[in-house]
């Protein structure tokens, strides 16, 4: 399917989206990143990493 055809069906918005919006909708809902690395050399993994970390906003508190 064509991006025309999704943007017709009114699925996305015509508009582009910015990458600061784009952002805090992320840092609204939260994001969770993982990832793993792995150094080898014929084909012994030496050293393997694991990555995961979680990113969201916080709010202060809020003056009554």
């Amino acid at each position: 399917m064509l991006r025309r055809d999704v943007v017709a069906d009114d699925r996305i918005p015509p508009e582009r989206v910015a990458l600061v919006d784009l952002l805090d909708r992320l840092l609204e809902g939260g994001v969770v990143l993982t990832g793993d690395l792995v150094l080898s050399i014929a084909d012994v993994d030496l050293v393997r990493i694991s990555l995961r970390t979680i990113i969201v906003s916080i709010e202060g508190d809020e003056a009554a």
